[in-house]
């Protein structure tokens, strides 16, 4: 019969998904939440997040650190905020063993890089502290997780009182996963099978630089 077939997209775009996104996380609103969002495309979600829950918003980096002779492979990564916090692949330091020195000297490197980035996006505006309160990291969606796995191992290195994990979409397995890593793990759709982010959205460009600005702009306008 019409109508009792799937829908062909769950969100009509970022911000309609961030706005049910929202309904979920209403409870946290008594919070007063830290809202971080993965850029760029987590940021529009994150902004109807923010704003409906009245909280604060801003961004999550991470860089990650490739192997010394094998830059596919990641010997971690390096989580930017008040505190920025190195987050290790304990396995292949092990297995590699990288010479002395060659650690700080990456780390230092994608520092800088992030702190580019930082000043791009948010201009002069301080890092937040994330540290004694609820605090909502967001993604327009999950399609394997390696950068939010150690975002959310970076961000419980700042003592957080609560650190939630909320996005629209991704399989599963790899919310089950990062739900070990969080207080609590939300997501609306874990289609099976899960084949992209995008095609569970009717329109899915890219977030350009200058949208997420003005985003991040409004929002710190109106806080």
């Amino acid at each position: 019969m019409p109508g009792n077939g799937p829908l062909p997209h769950r969100f009509r775009d970022r911000r309609s998904a961030g706005l049910e996104l929202a309904e979920a996380l209403a409870p946290h609103a008594e919070e007063h939440p830290l809202v971080l969002a993965q850029p760029p495309g987590g940021i529009p979600v994150a902004f109807e997040v923010a704003r409906q829950l009245e909280a604060d918003l801003d961004l999550l980096l991470v860089r990650r650190i490739g192997a010394p002779g094998y830059q596919s492979l990641s010997i971690g990564a390096l989580v930017y905020g008040a505190d920025p916090q190195l987050v290790l692949n304990r396995e292949v330091m092990r297995q590699l063993h990288p010479p002395a020195g060659w650690l700080e000297v990456q780390t230092q490197r994608q520092l800088r890089e992030l702190e580019q980035c930082r000043q791009l996006y948010c201009g002069e505006r301080p890092v937040p502290e994330a540290k004694d309160r609820c605090v909502i990291l967001i993604d327009d969606g999950i399609a394997h997780g390696g950068s939010l796995r150690a975002a959310l191992r970076g961000l419980a290195k700042a003592g957080p009182q609560h650190l939630v994990l909320a996005v629209p979409v991704a399989p599963r397995a790899v919310i089950e996963d990062l739900r070990q890593l969080a207080d609590e793990a939300i997501c609306l759709a874990m289609p099976d099978p899960f084949v992209s982010v995008g095609q569970h959205y009717a329109e899915f460009p890219e977030t350009s630089e200058q949208e997420a600005i003005d985003l991040l702009a409004e929002a710190q306008h109106a806080a």
